[in-house]
């Protein structure tokens, strides 16, 4: 057994440098164990190494960000908001600007500021980093926490895990903290990765890749049935869909799944159809590329949806049947794409799933089954949009942890 520290960190994220830094604030010992030689690593990759580190706005209209369970996350939110982390950065000299649509960034566009900065802080109040030291356990002995590593057992009075997710497993995130949480009594709901791409079976789009279409409507079908629909940004890729609307709607994406896209935004197919024929009655003799043209589409998209419909490029309007229109409108307005798996580990941002949020105290980050036991971060079944929202997450769950443990040090029994 070795030192002597009240509270006990597992993962040097950025829930878990965040947690620690506020808990010291009161005195406390703190120790952060972190399995890798540095600590941040995943962080250091976060918006593609410039670290979108929260999202501009009313903290409010966060909670319709974090999908189904984003209620959850109220009280961690009014008790630390975006603003309150702002300011965290800008008063500690890491100067932040705002992207036109919101995203928040150092004005550095480095993520190492960032973490330079947690770093900084936790040192300068006495936090104590193992970095290299992979905990392989955690477990109870009369009433206090046993941690114990590859190399040694260390006893504290409390333990948060922010050992964040599975994805990007070579920053770290290996899926540690969800068997901690199950040894110590804890559900976890099934994990998977979010804010990722989409695979398609048979895709005939790969020669549009790069071609992208602003706030789409997408549906969502599981064995028929229509379950959700969702509108954002759609991007074609060599090998399927991505775009912040595909990216923000994988949480709910499962393989064999159908993504019906309407490409005609703001209009059904009853709609399209219509204006399609209104159009074609007035083209006369031009093409029928040209009359959908008028519908503000790219050209190479246009080709591809008439070569699906076999449809001749040199076809005018006068010469459209209605069964090419039709087969048109369905392409235009609800195109499927059956889902063949969505991006793995290395590829999603982040995981959906993790500890089942009914065994945590919202208010606290606390586990209900075991007192003095706590969560921040990835590792809870909430997963944010892209824009800043995971990480003002992270944050503001290891703050409200931090507090909780404070309040227990300084007022035991509570």
């Amino acid at each position: 057994m070795s030192g002597n520290f009240s509270l006990g960190i597992i993962g040097g994220g950025p829930a878990g440098l965040f947690c620690a830094l506020h808990a010291a604030d009161d005195g406390l010992n703190v120790v952060v164990f972190e399995k890798k030689k540095s600590c941040g690593n995943k962080l250091l990759i976060s918006g593609s190494g410039q670290c979108n580190v929260t999202h501009d706005g009313d903290v409010r209209s966060f909670l319709t960000h974090y999908g189904e369970n984003a209620s959850f996350l109220k009280p961690a939110l009014m008790n630390f908001s975006n603003q309150n982390l702002i300011r965290f950065f800008t008063e500690n000299e890491v100067p932040l600007e705002t992207e036109p649509g919101g995203k928040v960034f150092p004005v550095s566009r480095k993520a190492s500021d960032i973490l330079d900065l947690l770093l900084r802080e936790c040192r300068r109040r006495g936090v104590v980093i193992r970095s290299q030291e992979p905990v392989v356990s955690v477990s109870i002995d009369d009433g206090r926490f046993v941690i114990s590593s590859d190399t040694d057992k260390m006893v504290v009075d409390a333990v948060v895990i922010a050992t964040g997710g599975d994805t990007y497993p070579a920053t770290g995130s290996t899926g540690d903290g969800f068997k901690f949480a199950r040894d110590l009594g804890h559900q976890v709901a099934e994990t998977g990765p979010a804010l990722t791409g989409v695979y398609v079976r048979d895709y005939l789009f790969a020669d549009l890749s790069g071609i992208s279409f602003a706030d789409r409507q997408i549906s969502l079908f599981r064995n028929g049935k229509k379950i959700k629909t969702h509108t954002g940004d759609i991007l074609f890729t060599h090998t399927g869909l991505s775009g912040p609307g595909i990216l923000d709607f994988s949480r709910f994406i499962r393989p064999g799944d159908t993504l019906r896209i309407s490409y005609m935004p703001g209009a059904d197919a009853h709609k399209v159809n219509e204006d399609l024929v209104s159009l074609i009655a007035a083209a006369g003799n031009r093409q029928v590329k040209t009359v959908l043209g008028s519908f503000d589409l790219p050209d190479r998209f246009i080709r591809k949806i008439m070569e699906l419909s076999a449809i001749n490029l040199e076809l005018t309007a006068a010469h459209l049947s209605k069964k090419d229109r039709t087969a048109l409108v369905d392409l235009l307005t609800a195109c499927p794409f059956v889902v063949a798996r969505l991006g793995g580990p290395d590829e999603a941002m982040v995981t959906r799933g993790g500890v089942e949020l009914s065994e945590v105290n919202q208010k606290t980050m606390e586990s209900r089954i075991v007192p003095g036991l706590f969560f921040a971060g990835e590792v809870l079944d909430i997963d944010g949009d892209t824009g800043g929202y995971n990480l003002q997450a992270a944050f503001s769950t290891a703050v409200l942890a931090a507090k909780r443990v404070r309040v227990i040090a300084t007022n035991p029994g509570l």
